[in-house]
């Protein structure tokens, strides 16, 4: 995570005068080294507001009525402090409202980290997060917050599920990593440990059970490799995590254990973009007397093809795939149980996406979905899975501000 430097706070008017008074303050021995201190801060933040419209189903609030849903709005602030050459402090505040009660946009830490870095030369950099970082997964869950640093309005939700976000998210703990700048491009590996993020829902999005409750237990680990050529056109990376939670359901304890690996390729063009994602998912539940067991194996894909138009205007297509159990594609087994419709178990979707950007702090987006089966769909969205149908299609438009 590395601060903006759109916007700098030493450059703000009411920051100079703010700092100017704090310096006639204090003695004039430590003026000079506050004033550093102080040049190294950077504040920026984002604000992005949705429109969603389903002809079938509910996606982030009740998107099928009237008009639609415009209960998905992003709000961050976000601000950085080099109080040593090698030592960063970074943390950002998020307000995320994505369906639900309006209680659910409170401000929460996405996170908070010191970043320590041993070593820093032309050759390669070693560095230390400690705190709430975000989890090396994929190409795009380090960003996924910034409308700006998402290729769609919605990231490819076979891989980048929103219905279990906090999940994947973030992590309270600790991540070492390095980077091995070589002659053909660059190599980076992060590898950390740490506390998952749970969240309310997470139970009944897992399970599909209201009377279940997650926390984290042991320490989790998250780790990922990646290759980058010099020229920035090839990138590869390879990402895998070992999750085990705690869960009760229906007043039974159980442990839950979460084994992603991803596999991501990307090729870029001066106007054109590539880009692959593949993931194997395995799932556990263990424990006695439970309500349902679970020991499955899922897999995810997308391939997307983004072509830039002109400096402010591009477009994107993509075709992304879900299946939730590979011996159970269908669904039906999963239905013959009485764990709920098929459909429910995969999802196939295909998506046009348009974006304007007319500046660096604006931009304007919208997409379109077609989509076969419900497998990420949000539960809080439509709580009677029963209701639910398998061929639906989404309209999205985002109106995004940074600064």
């Amino acid at each position: 995570m590395k601060a903006s430097k759109s916007f700098q706070w030493s450059d703000h008017k009411l920051a100079k005068t703010l700092m100017a008074c704090f310096v006639s303050l204090t003695p004039p021995a430590a003026s000079l080294a506050d004033e550093h201190l102080l040049d190294t801060l950077q504040v920026h933040g984002f604000l992005s507001q949705a429109l969603i419209v389903t002809d079938e189903n509910n996606f982030f609030g009740p998107s099928s009525q009237n008009a639609g849903s415009a209960e998905f709005t992003e709000l961050g602030v976000n601000a950085s402090l080099r109080p040593h050459q090698n030592v960063l402090v970074a943390a950002q505040l998020l307000s995320r409202r994505a369906g639900g009660d309006t209680s659910d946009a409170r401000p929460t830490l996405d996170y908070g980290v010191i970043d320590y870095q041993m070593i820093s030369n032309q050759a390669r950099t070693l560095g230390l997060q400690a705190g709430r970082f975000k989890n090396p997964f994929g190409l795009y869950n380090q960003t996924r917050d910034v409308a700006f640093t998402r290729p769609s309005i919605l990231l490819p939700q076979s891989i980048y599920f929103d219905r279990t976000r906090a999940l994947g998210l973030a992590a309270d703990g600790v991540n070492v990593y390095l980077e091995e700048r070589l002659p053909s491009g660059t190599l980076r590996v992060v590898s950390g440990v740490g506390q998952p993020q749970t969240g309310s829902l997470l139970a009944k999005q897992l399970f599909g059970d209201t009377d279940a409750h997650v926390s984290s237990s042991s320490l989790s680990a998250i780790s990922q490799i990646l290759y980058e050529d010099q020229n920035g056109k090839f990138l590869a990376a390879l990402s895998a995590a070992n999750v085990k939670l705690d869960a009760d359901l229906a007043g039974n304890a159980a442990d839950f254990s979460f084994q992603p690996w991803i596999a991501s390729l990307q090729y870029n063009e001066e106007l054109w973009s590539l880009t692959a994602e593949f993931a194997l998912r395995k799932q556990s539940l263990e424990g006695d007397n439970l309500p349902r067991d679970l020991d499955i194996t899922g897999h995810s894909w997308y391939v997307q093809y983004q072509r830039r138009l002109t400096p402010s205007w591009s477009w994107l297509v993509r075709y992304d795939s879900l299946v939730n159990n590979i011996d159970d594609r269908s669904g039906r087994k999963y239905e013959q149980s009485g764990f709920g419709p098929a459909h429910s178990q995969f999802a196939d979707d295909v998506t046009f996406g348009l974006q304007w950007t007319p500046n660096a702090r604006w931009m304007l987006a919208g997409e379109y979905h077609h989509v076969n089966g419900t497998g990420w769909l949000p539960s809080q969205d439509n709580p009677d899975a029963s209701t639910t149908r398998q061929h639906w299609n989404m309209l999205l438009f985002q109106l995004s501000l940074r600064f």
